[in-house]
């Protein structure tokens, strides 16, 4: 067993060994299985520091577990649709709300991420408010803590005054996009803060795209 296990309640540690069973079956070939145990456990780990509620912990970790998973096999491949991370702060706010337009325009053509190098308990209600009523729903949202794993897998990483935060890898292309400013505040400043965000969004994808 995973020495991280001692971590974790009895009940969430069967889930967890239950989780990496299933990704070291996925991965086979690519990742080892020890590898998998290890990010599982790690994910698990990573976001207890910040869950306000731990009911569904171990599943949400699983989620995790397996982006990261899909990030390191793709650093190994390097094929597949382009890779696209937003680093914020907490990932509460202006990370979330961009990854979450990227994600719509882009489909399958893209994998798009958000992180936080000091991620918070929960994404900013105002910014799922915001999405919303956009018609984009993010019930499973979550603020992520930033990962090697996924800055190597990147081949675009958008940072939100966080740039000096982030390690950069050959081959990716780094951009600031400022300070990652709350999505908290009055209705025509938050509809001019995602105006402002969806503007750059949609020229970063038109870039990819060419």
């Amino acid at each position: 067993m995973n020495d991280r296990a001692d971590e974790a309640q009895p009940l969430d540690v069967r889930v967890l060994e239950r989780t990496a069973e299933r990704l070291a079956v996925r991965y086979a070939g690519v990742l080892s299985p020890e590898v998998v145990e290890r990010v599982v456990f790690e994910s698990y780990t990573a976001l207890s520091r910040t869950a306000r509620v731990r009911t569904h912990l171990a599943a949400l970790a699983g989620h995790f577990a397996g982006d990261r998973l899909a990030a390191l096999a793709h650093s190994q491949s390097r094929q597949g649709p382009p890779q696209v991370l937003f680093v914020g702060r907490h990932d509460t706010g202006r990370a979330q709300i961009a990854a979450a337009l990227l994600a719509h325009y882009a489909g399958d053509a893209a994998v798009v991420r958000s992180a936080g190098t000091a991620p918070g308990a929960a994404v900013d209600p105002q910014a799922l408010r915001i999405l919303a009523a956009r018609g984009l729903e993010l019930g499973q949202a979550y603020p992520k803590p930033l990962t090697d794993d996924v800055v190597r897998a990147a081949d675009h990483v958008i940072t939100f005054g966080t740039a000096d935060a982030v390690p950069v890898y050959p081959g990716a292309e780094h951009q600031d996009w400022g300070a990652d400013r709350t999505v908290s505040g009055n209705p025509e400043d938050l509809e001019a803060l995602v105006v402002e965000v969806d503007e750059k969004v949609r020229a970063l994808w038109g870039a990819i795209r060419r």
